[in-house]
């Protein structure tokens, strides 16, 4: 591996860095807001809204991810007659896959609350929406933290595919600097590097939430210390 080489040509490989954690943000900031939606179609009480979004994630879950980013990106333009950009095509696109991921995760958080917690929640009186963002969501979201950026680490190393479609990222700058140069070893093995750089504390870090948060056993004790702790009963409820 020549490390002056690669050196030499890291201004190139720092704007496919900064193209890579664009993707990246975007994507998440898409997978976030349509897998909350997701998931709140599919635990709702109207049957066809939890089919349409059952049908979205299997959809999303099976079709690969390359032949979507394809769609969007030669399809579309030929269906609307308008030009999309490859980043925004590809970045939209691994954000509705993450939708239909983080749906699920989102819905088995929730679904881990104890149906004890619902129920002294309405036996205190608390309509739906303190009802879930005081009791529920605070406890989902212990639940699902560890599952979120542990899923977040693979997300990121899928924002590779993009490079199919002529995306700047940085598996496709250090191909064509290999090409370039024909030191493919030398490029490919710092990009594996770099990557290996990003993701592995977010893989670490999700491995020690999981440790510290993963016992199902702690959480009667967050629940004893949760809102209903600091809730007073109203008079003669004893």
């Amino acid at each position: 591996m020549d490390f002056d080489l690669v050196l030499r040509n890291s201004d190139a490989l720092f704007d496919g860095v900064k193209v890579t954690l664009a993707i990246a943000l975007v994507g998440a900031i898409i997978g976030i807001v349509f897998g909350s939606a997701i998931c709140a179609l599919r635990i709702g009480r109207l049957r066809l809204l939890r089919g349409m979004a059952r049908g979205y994630i299997l959809f999303f879950r099976i079709t690969p991810e390359v032949i979507l980013i394809f769609w969007a990106y030669y399809c579309i333009p030929l269906i609307f007659d308008a030009s999309v950009s490859g980043f925004w095509a590809g970045s939209v696109v691994l954000g509705l896959i993450a939708a239909a991921y983080l749906a699920e995760i989102f819905r088995a958080g929730i679904e881990a609350v104890p149906k004890g917690q619902r129920e002294a929640a309405e036996s205190l009186g608390l309509r739906a929406f303190p009802k879930w963002t005081l009791v529920i969501l605070p406890q989902a979201l212990r639940l699902v933290i560890a599952p979120l950026v542990n899923y977040f680490s693979e997300f990121l190393k899928n924002t590779t595919l993009l490079s199919a479609i002529g995306v700047m990222d940085l598996s496709l700058q250090a191909y064509l600097l290999g090409g370039k140069t024909y030191q493919y070893i030398s490029f490919l093995s710092a990009i594996a590097i770099i990557y290996f750089a990003l993701i592995f504390p977010v893989t670490l870090y999700a491995r020690r939430l999981e440790h510290r948060l993963g016992d199902r056993n702690a959480l009667p004790r967050v629940a004893k210390a949760s809102f209903f702790s600091r809730l007073k009963l109203p008079r003669g409820a004893a």
